[in-house]
Parts: structure tokens; C-alpha cells; sequence
């Protein structure tokens, strides 16, 4: 199968006014964010881009890359669940010269051609928006790459052909319903099989491009809010993976600073949010429940616990891109597991030395576009 991106395709049919239409709504653009307000030179970040594409190191001067909207004719989409990576959903999309779009998860797979050979007739369609990537039921994944692109189609008047998923968790429906959207108004695909599409929309995004992730918080109400007076401490106690091994440790700290300890899965999505509006100050250890961030009011400070070994910068990024400030508390990672299955343990005495910032005023300074 061969690979192109949207670009190319539309560059190989330069020309021809029945290829579709494209449009630029943010062009690249370089974000000038702060440093972690315990650190003082780029130099002591990582600099392993990992699986990520980019550091902790490239955050502060990080590329926010195109957000386009294009209509192709003609295309096929397919999809698949992997029993074996918690039946992870990987999409993929097939253009009328039978060559896979290639876009940041959504990306033809070997198993997408097993797939296709047992499908049976693509049901069709002529007109529908997929916004769908790899892992969309992930709330990390959901809420700061799926959530911002149905804010910007909501703000041009592009819901109605939009497709939903037909399996969605309580926190998918709980967001839509926030924002005055019945799910059950959409229309959506049968997941059984692939499906044609006559004319499609689809969209390309950065997933930390602040221009997009703001749409969230001014959706929620989150600037209308009250001045915040809370923290929260994020307890992973329950999580089947990445736990805090010594949180007992670190809640001996926080309690006294008047933190309060919060199970997010045991929250409403709506909870969830209004929890947020009203934080000061944010502690967690990396994992899903920091991207509640979204929710929380410029300027509230994020203390990210993180193993430096596994140089995840996608929290980071999230928050720079929000106008939050953002400390960092180095952990180390324990047992012999995949990195996205180890525990977490940090020396009580790296979070004491950040708590005394989390009391300073937020900074007002704006987020500059180059």
C-alpha cells in the first residue's frame, strides 16, 4: 500500500478541481514557552524524543504544526481493534487512487489489509466528517485531539455530517452533553464494517497546538469561572498501572498544605470539570487524569511527577500551550515492564522544593506565535 499525505495528494492533483478542496486554518507556527519553574536552562531537560516526535527540550521554541480541513471524493475507511493492546482502535483512510492517507494516527496498517480482505461490502455514504484517530476512547487522547477538532468544526458550522464513534465511554457522551450536544443526534458508522464515502472531510491537527486546545476551556466556561482557592493532589491509588509507590509519602506533604486527595475515575466527567474550574494548584503523577488541565483557569500551576528515563513532554506542551505554570518533580520508574507499565517513586524532598512555588501569583505573560 502506498502512503501519501494530504499534501501530496493534493499537490499530485494540482490542477484539478475534482480532487477535492483544502484549507489552511492555522499555518506552522512556533510557540515561545516558559521554562518548568524549577528549572533553569534548557540544558537540564531531556532532549529523547522518543515516540513523540519531539523533547522536553524543544518545548520551550516547540513547532505547532498546520491545521488544515480538506474534502476528498471517493474514499474508504477502515478500522480494526487489537485484543492485545487493550483493544486499541486503529482507523485508516484510502483515497480514490487506492493510496492510505498518511496522517498522525491514521495510518494503514498490515492488519488493516487483513482486515479488508474478510470485510464484507463497505456500507456508503455521500457525505460525512471523520475526525476519528488511533485510541480516540483514551481520555488523555480524547479530550486534546478529538474534543478541539469538534470545537473548531462547531465554530464553522461543520457538525452536521460529523461521524461518531458508536462505542464512546460516560466521559466522551458526559463532554458532548456539556456543551448542549446530544450524542444520540449524530450520525455514526456500524463498526462491523468498512465504509465509503462519496465526499469526505477530514482534518489534520497538532495535538498540543494551543490554538486548538484553548477552544476547550473558553467551551466550558472555564474564564467566566470564580477566582481558584483549591489544590488537588491526583491519587493513581486505584490505577492498574503507573501508581505512585510512596504516594502516602507525598500526601504527608500535601495535606498539611491544605491539598485535598482525588480519585478522578470515581468522578463524573461533569465533576471532573467543575473540580477543575476551581484549582490553584494541580499534583499528579503522569497519567490521563493531568489532562483535566484542560479545565483549569490560566495560570493554575501543574506539578507533573515523572520519570526523566521515559521523557514523556506531552503534558509539558499541554500545559504551556494552556498558559499554565508548570513544575516538574523527577521521579524513578520500578519493575522490569514495558515504561508504560512501571510504577512510579520520587523522593519526597523534589516536591517539597517546588511546593513553596505553587503559592506565587500566575504569570499573565501571553503565549507568542512565530
Amino acid at each position: 500500500m502506498i502512503r501519501e499525505s494530504v499534501q501530496a495528494y493534493f499537490a499530485r492533483h494540482s490542477g484539478d478541481s475534482g480532487a477535492g478542496r483544502y484549507e489552511t486554518v492555522h499555518p506552522e507556527a512556533v510557540e515561545k514557552n516558559a521554562l518548568p519553574v524549577n528549572f533553569s536552562s534548557p540544558d537540564e531537560l531531556p532532549d529523547d524524543q522518543g515516540w513523540w516526535g519531539y523533547s522536553f527540550r524543544d518545548v520551550p521554541k516547540r513547532v505547532s504544526g498546520e491545521t488544515f480541513i480538506a474534502t476528498v471524493p471517493n474514499c474508504l475507511i477502515t478500522w480494526y481493534r487489537n485484543p492485545a493492546q487493550e483493544n486499541d482502535f486503529y482507523p485508516a483512510i484510502l483515497n480514490q487512487d487506492a493510496r492510505a492517507f498518511d496522517m498522525r494516527e491514521v495510518r494503514f496498517r498490515p492488519m488493516h489489509a487483513e482486515t479488508l480482505r474478510k470485510s464484507p461490502e463497505p456500507a456508503k455514504l455521500k457525505k460525512a466528517t471523520w475526525f476519528i484517530e488511533r485510541v480516540y476512547h483514551n481520555h488523555s487522547h480524547w479530550l486534546t485531539a478529538h474534543l478541539p477538532k469538534l470545537l473548531l468544526l462547531r465554530k464553522k458550522g461543520m457538525l452536521g455530517q460529523v461521524l461518531l464513534p458508536p462505542e464512546r465511554s460516560p466521559a466522551i457522551d458526559g463532554s458532548l452533553r456539556m456543551l448542549g450536544l446530544k450524542p444520540e443526534d449524530f450520525q455514526t458508522y456500524d463498526p462491523a464494517r468498512p465504509l465509503f464515502v462519496e465526499e469526505l472531510t477530514i482534518m489534520g491537527t497538532d495535538r498540543f497546538r494551543p490554538d486548538l486546545l484553548r477552544l476547550v476551556p473558553e467551551a466550558y466556561g472555564v474564564h467566566e469561572a470564580p477566582e481558584p482557592q483549591r489544590k488537588v493532589f491526583i491519587s493513581r491509588l486505584n490505577a492498574a498501572r503507573r501508581r505512585l509507590v510512596n504516594e502516602e509519602d507525598i500526601w504527608a506533604l500535601l495535606e498539611p498544605q491544605g491539598f485535598e486527595r482525588v480519585l478522578m475515575e470515581e468522578m463524573t466527567f461533569e465533576d471532573q470539570v467543575r473540580l477543575m474550574r476551581e484549582t490553584a494548584v494541580l499534583v499528579a503523577p503522569h497519567g490521563a487524569g493531568l489532562t483535566n488541565m484542560l479545565f483549569c483557569p490560566k495560570g493554575t500551576h501543574i506539578v507533573e511527577i515523572a520519570d526523566l528515563s521515559f521523557p514523556n513532554p506531552n503534558f509539558y506542551a499541554l500545559a504551556s500551550a494552556l498558559g499554565h505554570r508548570y513544575s516538574l518533580a523527577r521521579a524513578e520508574s520500578l519493575g522490569d515492564v514495558h515504561p508504560l507499565e512501571k510504577d512510579l517513586k520520587v523522593d519526597p524532598a523534589r516536591v517539597s522544593e517546588i511546593l513553596p512555588h505553587t503559592d506565587h501569583p500566575p504569570s499573565t505573560r501571553p503565549l507568542e506565535h512565530t
